[in-house]
């Protein structure tokens, strides 16, 4: 009876079953495999796997593999691409065990293969999104940290720069005009950030109408002209469905080298961008 059990599981599971001895060869293919591989039963048995499901570039270290699982007598879980009937790649998780003979010799691997690709899309789709502004498309506060935290590791071998910049009259904008208005800045001066801080810059919102923007590799002088063309290109008028609306940006920055506490730099590029508001603010009052 369980014989049986066993043989129906194997021929009715959606899971990709097959057993290979240790040279490669197929031994065992369900039904499921052989309809993912468009291949028969007797298309597939003596056939090495390698050159049936497993993507060209790892065929050597499958090979490889299993070689190794059959001589120690140990096997691990592995994921992989393999290839469909029509050549299509698709991600398999494997869980992988070697089988012994009566003898108790090693002499073959078992895998139970699941097709987790649309899975592990859906999983980095919501990772995506985790890290991500809704609104503007760019990195959000937690993902912001993340990147510069990683910029301030001990081991980096460079500086980095930080800007904290703060919009201007934004608040007007959505007041006179709307919160579609003021969406539609928003927006639009991520874009703007994200031109000026280049290839290699990070860009994060962080919050309402404060933005960040990091640049590996930032001296002193470097991170004074950065601000400077943020100041201008997001100073221009932008163009919104109630006509050209104009916003200022105050910008703070601070360098940090390796080994600073990412706390620390945004803290000083927040204070820097504090004082440049201040002094805008008291230069407009006289």
């Amino acid at each position: 009876m369980d014989a049986r059990l066993a043989h129906e599981f194997v021929e009715g599971t959606d899971a990709l079953v097959c057993v290979v001895d240790g040279e490669g060869r197929i031994l065992l293919a369900n039904p499921a495999l052989q309809r993912f591989t468009g291949r028969t039963l007797d298309e597939l048995v003596g056939r090495s796997f390698a050159d049936v499901w497993v993507v060209p570039e790892h065929r050597a270290l499958a090979v490889d593999a299993v070689g190794r699982a059959v001589a120690t007598g140990r096997a691990f879980p592995q994921e992989g691409d393999w290839l469909t009937a029509d050549g299509t790649r698709r991600l398999i998780s494997m869980q992988n065990n070697v089988l012994t003979g009566a003898d108790g010799r090693p002499y073959a691997v078992a895998c139970v293969g699941i097709d987790v690709t649309d899975q592990r899309r859906r999983e980095a789709v919501l990772s995506e999104r985790a890290r991500t502004d809704r609104l503007t498309g760019i990195l959000n506060r937690g993902a912001f940290f993340e990147e510069l935290t990683a910029r301030l590791e001990p081991a980096a071998d460079r500086d980095c720069g930080v800007l904290f910049c703060d919009l201007d009259g934004f608040k007007v904008v959505n007041d006179v005009h709307g919160h579609a208005v003021g969406d539609a800045v928003l927006v639009e001066v991520a874009a703007r950030l994200c031109a000026e801080a280049g290839p290699d810059g990070v860009v994060a919102r962080f919050g309402g109408d404060e933005f960040v923007v990091l640049r590996p590799g930032c001296d002193e002088t470097a991170l004074d002209d950065l601000a400077a063309a943020v100041r201008e290109r997001v100073g221009a008028p932008v163009p919104t469905a109630a006509g050209p609306v104009v916003v200022g940006v105050s910008v703070g920055g601070a360098l940090g080298r390796p080994g600073a506490a990412p706390d620390e730099v945004i803290a000083r590029a927040d204070r820097a961008m504090y004082g440049a508001k201040t002094r805008q603010r008291r230069r407009s009052e006289r």
